[in-house]
């Protein structure tokens, strides 16, 4: 079987990079894909047609016409996992017919998180009214053909809790809780986006998908218990549920609870804390740092009492001392200074908070607690205290003073200090320009469509 990528060339802000170069938890968004059709398409394949290869890239969707033999076709700004692409292939394979994906409309964690911000989803209704909306997402068991028919995918979401707050912070929208998904699919087409799929999708996920085996098999639960007396620890801290990678160093005060992920060469100091999260490799946390619910790319480093919940962190990003982040998403190769706060709450609106998407539009992302946004490339100073929902877009500079220390709006490149202050010996390179500071692409995604 071959598989065709559709290329979505727009840019994601404020990372000004496309959604397949954006790292999703510990890997570019291109590489998730491609070792997950690796993954889950050969098991579910006739044996002797189990390979997988790649049939090339698409840059209109005119080009599908040209395809021949058996055949998957995916946009690649998508992110679904392993449970979404299996369940999608097992049915598609079934009916022998052409068939592409679409999620309801109204399941609850597609409606949160995959369909807000999002642009590119066609939305059908069948004969009783009832809505789905399309995705970007083919199989075809001969050639391509028009005639197919759609394969509905649900997320089997159960409603998980996260922090427990007084009435008057819920504005009447209910309790604090999200939907963790038992299969998960969203369009990377906003910082949101990735955090959600970064966290929402795959750290609650794997918790759920995790509560659920423990309760339903007795034998993996019994296998849980005896782990736990062998090893002399808790249930949740067992070498079963807390995966550790080789040449990995962790501190014995070091507290580990899982379902977690840690990868090789990293150095977990004394006194860290650490719950349902994904490490990458060469990874150093210091004295005293907590995670939460979070994951933090290959190569980063976050020196004492760092403090990330429910936030993403790409390559080799520094998160410095008393730092705190809450529900943001941190790209690659930026610096975090010490003492920051990030805040995911609008004390005084008190309505939910909204974001940019990818045509630079404010729009509303239907949740009362959400953090910010950083590119990649940015050098955030000590000391400010960050609004939510906001952006600062890469390869910008921020130092704190008397007129800026708390950060209101979305900050732009050119607004960046490193152009006010320093005179001539100032210097920043620009390594994440906008589509309006290169040369013309052509036609955009949307006019192609």
């Amino acid at each position: 079987m071959q598989r065709y990528v559709i290329e979505d060339a727009r840019l994601v802000p404020p990372f000004n990079q496309p959604a397949s170069l954006l790292t999703i938890g510990v890997k570019p968004l291109k590489i998730h894909q491609d070792d997950l059709f690796q993954e889950v398409l050969p098991p579910l394949l006739p044996r002797g047609s189990r390979q997988i290869s790649l049939g090339g890239a698409l840059h209109h969707p005119t080009e599908m016409k040209g395809i021949r033999g058996p055949a998957i076709v995916y946009r690649d700004n998508l992110w679904f996992d392993a449970e979404f692409l299996a369940t999608f292939m097992r049915a598609a394979l079934a009916s022998k017919r052409a068939c592409r994906a679409a999620i309801p409309g109204n399941d609850p964690a597609f409606s949160i998180y995959t369909l807000p911000l999002s642009t590119g989803f066609e939305e059908i209704f069948d004969a009783s009214g009832k809505a789905y909306h399309m995705l970007d997402l083919w199989y075809f068991p001969a050639e391509y053909t028009d005639d197919w028919q759609p394969i509905v995918v649900d997320s089997d979401a159960e409603e998980m809790g996260f922090y427990s707050v007084p009435d008057f912070m819920t504005m009447e929208q209910g309790s604090l809780t999200h939907y963790a998904p038992g299969r998960a699919v969203i369009s990377i087409e906003s910082w949101v986006h990735v955090y959600y799929a970064s966290i929402i999708f795959s750290q609650f996920g794997r918790a759920s998908r995790f509560d659920r085996y423990v309760k339903t098999h007795n034998f993996y639960s019994l296998k849980l218990l005896w782990s736990a007396l062998i090893e002399q620890s808790q249930l949740l801290s067992t070498r079963e549920v807390v995966k550790v990678g080789k040449n990995t160093s962790i501190h014995p005060t070091a507290i580990i609870t899982g379902p977690a992920s840690i990868g090789d060469n990293c150095n977990i100091g004394p006194g860290v804390f650490i719950d349902n999260c994904t490490i990458g490799d060469n990874v150093t946390i210091d004295d005293g740092c907590c995670l939460m619910m979070s994951s933090v790319a290959n190569g980063c480093f976050l020196p004492f009492r760092a403090a990330l919940y429910l936030t993403a962190v790409m390559e080799n990003t520094i998160i410095a001392q008393n730092t705190c982040l809450q529900m943001c998403v941190i790209g690659r190769n930026s610096f975090v200074g010490a003492g920051n706060t990030f805040t995911d709450f609008n004390l005084i609106e008190q309505k939910p908070i909204r974001a940019t998407n990818i045509n630079g539009e404010l729009k509303e992302v239907g949740q009362v607690v959400l953090g910010s946004g950083i590119g990649h490339n940015c050098r955030i100073g000590s000391g400010m205290v960050m609004f939510p929902g906001r952006m600062i877009e890469s390869d910008v500079v921020l130092v704190a003073a008397p007129q800026r220390r708390v950060i209101s709006r979305n900050v732009t490149f050119e607004e960046s200090d490193h152009h006010f202050i320093g005179g001539r010996s100032a210097h920043h390179t620009r390594h994440y320009p906008r589509n309006d500071e290169v040369d013309a692409q052509g036609d955009s995604w949307d006019s192609r469509w």
